[in-house]
Protein backbone atom coordinates (compact mmCIF):
# COMPACT_ATOMS: atom_id res chain seq x y z
CA UNK A 1 0.00 0.00 0.00
CA UNK A 2 1.19 3.46 -0.82
CA UNK A 3 -0.05 6.99 -0.20
CA UNK A 4 0.58 9.98 -2.41
CA UNK A 5 -0.73 13.48 -2.66
CA UNK A 6 -3.43 13.88 -5.28
CA UNK A 7 -2.25 15.05 -8.70
CA UNK A 8 -3.87 18.03 -10.44
CA UNK A 9 -5.46 15.85 -13.15
CA UNK A 10 -7.08 13.35 -10.73
CA UNK A 11 -10.51 14.96 -10.40
CA UNK A 12 -12.26 11.84 -11.67
CA UNK A 13 -10.45 9.69 -9.07
CA UNK A 14 -11.48 12.14 -6.34
CA UNK A 15 -15.11 11.99 -7.49
CA UNK A 16 -15.06 8.19 -7.68
CA UNK A 17 -13.64 7.80 -4.16
CA UNK A 18 -15.86 10.49 -2.65
CA UNK A 19 -19.08 9.01 -4.03
CA UNK A 20 -17.97 5.50 -3.01
CA UNK A 21 -17.40 6.73 0.56
CA UNK A 22 -20.82 8.35 0.73
CA UNK A 23 -22.52 5.20 -0.63
CA UNK A 24 -20.78 2.96 1.86
CA UNK A 25 -20.82 5.13 5.02
CA UNK A 26 -23.31 8.00 4.64
CA UNK A 27 -23.51 8.53 8.42
CA UNK A 28 -19.83 9.43 8.67
CA UNK A 29 -19.59 12.49 6.46
CA UNK A 30 -20.72 16.09 6.38
CA UNK A 31 -22.38 15.79 2.97
CA UNK A 32 -24.80 13.41 1.31
CA UNK A 33 -24.36 11.18 -1.71
CA UNK A 34 -27.18 13.07 -3.41
CA UNK A 35 -25.30 16.35 -2.95
CA UNK A 36 -22.06 14.86 -4.31
CA UNK A 37 -23.81 13.41 -7.36
CA UNK A 38 -25.29 16.81 -8.22
CA UNK A 39 -21.87 18.46 -8.31
CA UNK A 40 -20.43 19.09 -11.76
CA UNK A 41 -17.36 16.95 -12.58
CA UNK A 42 -15.43 20.19 -13.15
CA UNK A 43 -15.72 20.88 -9.39
CA UNK A 44 -13.74 17.72 -8.65
CA UNK A 45 -11.19 18.69 -11.32
CA UNK A 46 -10.76 22.12 -9.72
CA UNK A 47 -10.56 20.62 -6.22
CA UNK A 48 -7.90 18.11 -7.28
CA UNK A 49 -5.84 20.87 -8.91
CA UNK A 50 -6.05 23.03 -5.79
CA UNK A 51 -5.34 20.16 -3.37
CA UNK A 52 -2.33 19.10 -5.43
CA UNK A 53 -0.51 22.40 -4.94
CA UNK A 54 -1.93 24.37 -1.99
CA UNK A 55 0.03 24.98 1.19
CA UNK A 56 -3.21 24.92 3.23
CA UNK A 57 -5.21 22.10 1.58
CA UNK A 58 -4.22 18.64 0.43
CA UNK A 59 -5.85 15.35 -0.45
CA UNK A 60 -3.92 12.13 -0.06
CA UNK A 61 -4.85 8.97 -1.95
CA UNK A 62 -4.29 5.39 -0.85
CA UNK A 63 -3.32 2.82 -3.48
CA UNK A 64 -3.12 -0.92 -3.41
CA UNK A 65 -1.56 -2.63 -6.41
CA UNK A 66 -1.76 0.68 -8.27
CA UNK A 67 -5.51 1.15 -7.75
CA UNK A 68 -6.94 4.03 -5.67
CA UNK A 69 -8.80 2.66 -2.67
CA UNK A 70 -8.95 5.43 -0.10
CA UNK A 71 -8.51 9.11 0.65
CA UNK A 72 -8.17 11.73 3.34
CA UNK A 73 -8.27 15.52 3.19
CA UNK A 74 -5.89 17.67 5.23
CA UNK A 75 -6.36 21.38 5.70
CA UNK A 76 -5.52 24.37 7.81
CA UNK A 77 -8.43 26.61 8.73
CA UNK A 78 -8.53 30.08 7.27
CA UNK A 79 -9.08 31.76 10.65
CA UNK A 80 -7.13 33.87 13.17
CA UNK A 81 -6.29 30.85 15.34
CA UNK A 82 -6.00 28.43 12.44
CA UNK A 83 -6.33 24.78 13.39
CA UNK A 84 -5.20 21.84 11.28
CA UNK A 85 -7.67 19.09 10.37
CA UNK A 86 -7.91 15.72 8.70
CA UNK A 87 -11.33 14.99 7.24
CA UNK A 88 -13.31 12.81 4.84
CA UNK A 89 -11.19 9.73 5.63
CA UNK A 90 -12.39 6.66 3.79
CA UNK A 91 -10.86 3.33 2.85
CA UNK A 92 -12.58 0.71 0.71
CA UNK A 93 -13.96 -2.08 2.93
CA UNK A 94 -12.05 -4.78 1.01
CA UNK A 95 -8.69 -3.34 2.10
CA UNK A 96 -9.42 -1.91 5.56
CA UNK A 97 -7.67 -4.82 7.25
CA UNK A 98 -4.40 -3.65 5.66
CA UNK A 99 -4.29 -0.52 7.89
CA UNK A 100 -4.52 1.94 5.02
CA UNK A 101 -6.57 4.35 7.13
CA UNK A 102 -3.75 4.57 9.63
CA UNK A 103 -1.27 5.19 6.81
CA UNK A 104 -3.48 7.93 5.32
CA UNK A 105 -4.00 9.77 8.63
CA UNK A 106 -0.32 9.54 9.52
CA UNK A 107 0.83 10.88 6.13
CA UNK A 108 -1.72 13.70 6.26
CA UNK A 109 -0.77 14.53 9.87
CA UNK A 110 2.91 14.65 8.96
CA UNK A 111 2.13 16.97 6.05
CA UNK A 112 0.19 19.25 8.40
CA UNK A 113 3.06 19.17 10.91
CA UNK A 114 5.36 20.15 8.05
CA UNK A 115 3.09 23.15 7.48
CA UNK A 116 3.63 24.14 11.12
CA UNK A 117 0.73 22.42 12.89
CA UNK A 118 1.39 21.35 16.48
CA UNK A 119 -2.04 19.69 16.69
CA UNK A 120 -4.25 17.88 14.21
CA UNK A 121 -8.03 17.85 14.69
CA UNK A 122 -10.82 15.64 13.36
CA UNK A 123 -14.60 15.94 13.64
CA UNK A 124 -16.10 12.47 14.15
CA UNK A 125 -19.80 11.63 14.01
CA UNK A 126 -20.96 10.39 17.41
CA UNK A 127 -22.77 7.58 15.59
CA UNK A 128 -19.43 6.44 14.14
CA UNK A 129 -18.12 4.47 17.14
CA UNK A 130 -15.66 2.56 14.94
CA UNK A 131 -14.24 5.87 13.74
CA UNK A 132 -13.83 7.12 17.30
CA UNK A 133 -11.93 3.96 18.32
CA UNK A 134 -9.78 4.22 15.18
CA UNK A 135 -8.75 7.83 15.90
CA UNK A 136 -8.15 7.04 19.58
CA UNK A 137 -5.73 4.24 18.56
CA UNK A 138 -3.79 6.86 16.56
CA UNK A 139 -3.42 9.14 19.58
CA UNK A 140 -6.43 11.43 19.08
CA UNK A 141 -8.56 12.29 22.08
CA UNK A 142 -11.85 14.13 22.56
CA UNK A 143 -11.68 17.87 23.20
CA UNK A 144 -15.22 18.10 24.60
CA UNK A 145 -16.36 20.29 21.68
CA UNK A 146 -19.49 19.06 19.90
CA UNK A 147 -21.69 20.38 17.10
CA UNK A 148 -24.51 19.41 14.77
CA UNK A 149 -23.23 17.79 11.59
CA UNK A 150 -23.40 20.17 8.61
CA UNK A 151 -25.56 17.94 6.39
CA UNK A 152 -27.32 15.92 9.10
CA UNK A 153 -28.31 18.51 11.69
CA UNK A 154 -30.13 15.89 13.75
CA UNK A 155 -26.77 14.11 14.23
CA UNK A 156 -23.92 15.31 16.45
CA UNK A 157 -20.17 15.12 15.93
CA UNK A 158 -17.32 15.51 18.40
CA UNK A 159 -13.97 17.18 17.94
CA UNK A 160 -10.86 15.07 18.51
CA UNK A 161 -7.26 16.29 18.66
CA UNK A 162 -3.83 14.71 18.25
CA UNK A 163 -0.75 16.52 19.55
CA UNK A 164 2.10 16.25 17.07
CA UNK A 165 5.69 15.89 18.20
CA UNK A 166 7.84 18.65 16.81
CA UNK A 167 10.92 17.64 14.88
CA UNK A 168 13.08 19.16 17.62
CA UNK A 169 11.75 16.68 20.17
CA UNK A 170 11.52 13.60 18.00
Amino acid sequence: MTVSRIAAQQGSVLRELRTASLREAPYAFGETLEDALLVEPSYFDETAALHASSEKLATFLLYTEGHPCGLVHAYIEDAPHARAFVSALWVAPAVRHLRGGELLVNVASQWLAGQGAAEVHAWIADENRTGMRFYERLGFGPTGDRRAMPSHEEEVESLYVRHMLSERHA
